[in-house]
């Protein structure tokens, strides 16, 4: 067993295209963001880049919004075991969004984990398009400076 420390690095995450994981090609980074609007079939993860890790058992798992089932129960995280395949491997852990998107809403955690310590997350945030964000509160910035210098002109009488 090796004693290398695993080097891990996030490379890209956000919104991806479509995924086939049969195929051995890993979908193309279209939109980082962590802004994921709730719309049928798009994809959003991320990709992690790990080395000095080959043979070792990575788990992850993908902690979603309380997503009911058919019968109304809530459904448990999404969770699995790889083995990683290289000394310089890419993985892609991502969902898609399916019907009603309604109820997927909210934050999706998703976690990978070597011998039990969380090497790599990535929270997102799944929304309506009516619910979008603002892009780094650029608009409250705006108003916040707005105001303070309409408030120093009336101190100011100017």
């Amino acid at each position: 067993m090796s004693k290398l420390k695993p080097d891990v690095t996030i490379i890209h995450s956000g919104i991806f295209t479509k995924w086939d994981e049969h195929d051995g090609a890993l979908p193309r980074l279209t939109k980082s963001t962590v802004h994921v609007p709730a719309e049928i079939d798009i994809e959003f993860g991320f990709i992690t880049r790990i080395k000095k890790a080959k043979n070792q058992k990575l788990r992850y798992c993908i902690y979603h919004p309380d997503i009911p089932d058919a019968d109304g129960n809530i459904r448990p995280p999404f969770d699995g075991e790889v083995y990683v395949e290289e000394n310089d491997w890419k993985f892609y852990l991502g969902d898609t969004i399916w019907a009603p998107e309604r109820n997927k809403l909210g934050k999706w955690r998703m976690t990978l984990e070597l011998k039990g310590k969380v090497i790599a997350e990535k929270t997102f945030k799944v929304h309506t398009a009516d619910d979008k964000p603002l892009q780094g509160d650029t608009k409250i910035k705006i108003d916040l400076e707005v105001a303070r210098v309409a408030s120093f002109r009336k101190k100011r009488r100017l």
